[in-house]
């Protein structure tokens, strides 16, 4: 059996593409953006809670776009337009709020610019989207360095959280229309909302029970200068990274968010090394950063590497322009660029990870072990 990709590799993969959607405002790319991370989670997700976030994660999308429309609508546009589409009564306001207005004129250009900047956003919650349907959220606490396992821990409750909660909802939905009794409306509503979170709180106080079994949260002794150097560099290398991502996120920072990054992760990482001598925790068959997970993480980067290198030479491919009203066109060299995120969809690149076991239900037998059953019998 192919051994599970490393989780690590299934964000930094989605991360590249989603610095990629955050580089344009072209519908065409961002469209091509959404369908290589469906194709890639429909071929490499496996039959767990957390695989069916993207679909919720799509639909957050498509309402982010209905809701920037409406506010676009009712609540105008800076963006100049001479395409008028209708005219809504306009809410007069003081003389202290110049600048905003409620109604008037609705123009064809504040409406596509608002649509452009909605799919932005869709695209980026769809690549999120995407990482937590693909990588374990188990799987990505345990190989996180010593010092961040309580904060991860909570991070990764959080993450777990949503996606039990639907499969609770849909398990007692299930049961109830077993027994004949309704599980729509306000009334089913409150019926189902009890046993959803009373199971909640049950997996909340088990959590609690295991982890203090297992003596979590005990901590070896270290000198105090090694924690002052540590929280030093710890808070540095954050500050730097986020400083960095966001150099390479805007459009005219990519000159210094490169050596920020850097020098982020550098001073971040030295300081989880550090930071790594107070845990005691040991791991259990840890999972390995093999050539698969660089070839994966590697697309990511590809794609947002390409993808920032083509703003330089392609500004006006990669944002249409609103004023004047424009069709958008699909430029060759940056789709090619993002088809290099389907490299995790080839079948000797990401192989899926095992699917848990549930428990009572049966496993099929090899073909070994049904010959070689076959033959005790007939013996």
């Amino acid at each position: 059996m192919t051994p599970a990709l490393h989780a690590g590799a299934w964000w930094l993969w989605a991360l590249g593409l989603a610095a990629a959607a955050s580089r344009t405002t072209n519908p065409l790319l961002l469209a091509l953006l959404v369908a290589v991370a469906g194709y890639v989670v429909a071929v490499r997700r496996t039959a767990t809670p957390w695989s069916r976030s993207y679909t919720a994660f799509l639909k957050l999308g498509l309402a982010v776009i209905a809701m920037r429309l409406v506010f676009a609508v009712l609540l105008g546009s800076p963006i100049p337009g001479t395409h008028t589409l209708l005219a809504l009564p306009e809410v007069p306001l003081p003389h202290w709020a110049q600048g905003v207005r409620i109604g008037g004129r609705v123009t064809a250009e504040g409406v596509v610019f608002a649509l452009y900047d909605a799919l932005k956003l869709a695209a980026l919650l769809a690549c999120v989207g995407a990482a937590n349907a693909l990588a374990s959220p188990a799987r990505l606490l345990k190989s996180l360095p010593g010092a961040l396992y309580e904060a991860g821990v909570a991070v990764v409750v959080a993450m777990t959280f949503a996606p039990n909660l639907v499969a609770d909802v849909q398990r007692v939905r299930a049961a109830r229309r077993l027994r004949g009794r309704p599980d729509r409306g306000l009334r089913g509503l409150l019926q189902v909302g009890l046993p959803v979170l009373e199971g909640a709180l049950e997996r909340s106080v088990a959590l609690a029970a295991a982890m203090d079994a297992r003596g979590y949260g005990r901590t070896a002794e270290v000198p105090p200068a090694v924690r002052r150097t540590t929280s030093v560099l710890t808070l540095g290398g954050l500050l730097g990274v986020c400083a960095g991502t966001y150099g390479l996120l805007a459009d005219q920072g990519a000159g210094y968010g490169t050596p920020l990054l850097l020098a982020g992760l550098l001073a971040a990482l030295a300081g989880l090394r550090l930071g790594g001598r107070r845990s005691v925790r040991t791991r259990y068959r840890p999972d390995r950063w093999d050539a698969r997970a660089w070839l994966v993480s590697g697309s990511g980067a590809a794609v947002a590497a390409l993808m920032i290198w083509a703003g330089t030479y392609a500004p006006g491919a990669l944002h249409p322009s609103a004023v004047p009203l424009t069709a958008p066109e699909l430029p060759l060299w940056p789709a090619a660029s993002l088809l290099l995120g389907l490299v995790p969809a080839l079948p000797w690149a990401g192989g899926p990870a095992p699917s848990p076991a549930v428990p009572g239900q049966r496993t099929a037998p090899s073909p070994a072990s049904s010959r070689r059953t076959r033959r005790s019998r007939t013996q």
